[in-house]
């Protein structure tokens, strides 16, 4: 099953949520044509805590979704809350790994996602972020957070049956700032059963690294693909001549982290703003932006599509993917978000999903 990702919507109460999905996601199934569609909910931190506390309030909730067709596999729990201030930058990493407050909320996702997890679903999965914003941290903090994982897998253990899945979200800039900063991390300090890796092709992109040689790193791990976040980077091939298109994406809600491959390296900047002045300016840049994946920009821009089709053609089992464009409110030209949503997912549905070989 492909969901989207509610994170798009700015809800952060439980009837805001029914509200936001009857206005977008009935609509865009309707538009599908199909029974049902995948959501990837995301609930923020006192909107999972009330839903945690009250088994009646999660039978209700679960209720809205089943009327409206919609079935639950997966909850993005990188955001906290405030996901749709004016400004977000980085406190969208807050709190990390190592705070009471990430494991409560954490926890309460658990609670939440066992009583919503879709009949049909092997497993559900819960996509956080990796660790915290890359400073400060210790190896103390290396400590705390795989104590914090512990705390979030005993409760896993105590739901039920179906399992329950933690993904860390590799991204850059933080601590786990890489797929192989994620694997070298995870291995031997998590339960492999119970926490695994979330691959956000954006990310991924960004970081330069290569697809297939990831998966194959993946593959040689003990750490497995839980979820997929499908999203595609802005890609400019020479950024020299693209700074006016690329002046449209420089927006102040959300961090655009840039990485530029030039002579063999990867140079890094934390911003679109500050990638003018401390990035050569050679060679390509990717910037963390995440582009509607069926729509191509004008030139001389680009998006990185290429990348997530390479990773859907090579990923072992059926983890879960999660269509992941929360920038609809801040592209330039974004158009009806209904449409947008639903081309998404038959762009996704066409290039993503494996044919069945018959035997």
């Amino acid at each position: 099953m492909i969901s989207y990702c509610t994170n798009v919507h700015p809800a952060e109460d439980v009837a805001g949520i029914v509200a936001q999905l009857e206005r977008y996601a009935l609509p865009v199934r309707e538009r599908l044509g199909d029974d049902k569609l995948g959501v990837g909910l995301w609930l923020s931190a006192p909107v999972a805590r009330g839903l945690a506390d009250d088994p009646q309030a999660r039978k209700a909730f679960r209720s809205e979704l089943d009327a409206r067709g919609l079935s639950v596999y997966t909850l993005n729990a990188f955001p906290y809350g405030g996901f749709h201030d004016e400004v977000v930058k980085h406190a969208v990493y807050s709190p990390k790994w190592t705070h009471s407050d990430r494991v409560a909320y954490t926890i309460d996702c658990v609670t939440v996602l066992s009583d919503l997890l879709a009949e049909d679903a092997a497993y559900g999965s819960i996509s956080t972020l990796p660790l915290a914003w890359r400073e400060p941290w210790t190896e103390h903090d290396d400590h705390s957070a795989a104590t914090a994982f512990e705390q979030v897998v005993r409760a896993i253990r105590a739901t039920g049956d179906r399992p329950i899945r933690l993904a860390v979200e590799p991204e850059p800039g933080c601590v786990l700032d890489t797929v192989a900063d994620a694997l070298g991390w995870l291995s031997g300090r998590v339960d492999p059963e119970y926490v695994g890796l979330c691959l956000d092709t954006c990310h991924l992109a960004v970081s330069f690294a290569d697809p297939a040689e990831t998966l194959a790193a993946i593959a040689k791990s003990d750490v497995d693909i839980v979820k997929v976040q499908a999203s595609a980077a802005l890609h400019v091939e020479k950024p020299a001549e693209a700074r006016e298109a690329l002046a449209t994406f420089a927006e102040p809600r959300y961090l655009h982290q840039v990485r530029e491959l030039s002579g063999g390296v990867v140079h890094k900047a934390d911003d679109l703003p500050e990638a003018w002045r401390e990035l050569p300016g050679e060679g390509p840049w990717r910037v963390h932006f995440h582009m509607p994946l069926h729509q191509a920009p004008a030139a001389p821009l680009a998006t990185t599509t290429d990348v997530l089709r390479t990773v859907a053609a090579g990923l072992p089992g059926e983890p879960h993917i999660e269509v992941e464009t929360y920038t609809w409110s801040v592209l330039p030209d974004a158009g009806d978000l209904v449409g947008g949503i639903a081309a998404e997912l038959e762009w996704a549905k066409a290039n993503l999903v494996k044919e069945e070989v018959s035997a």
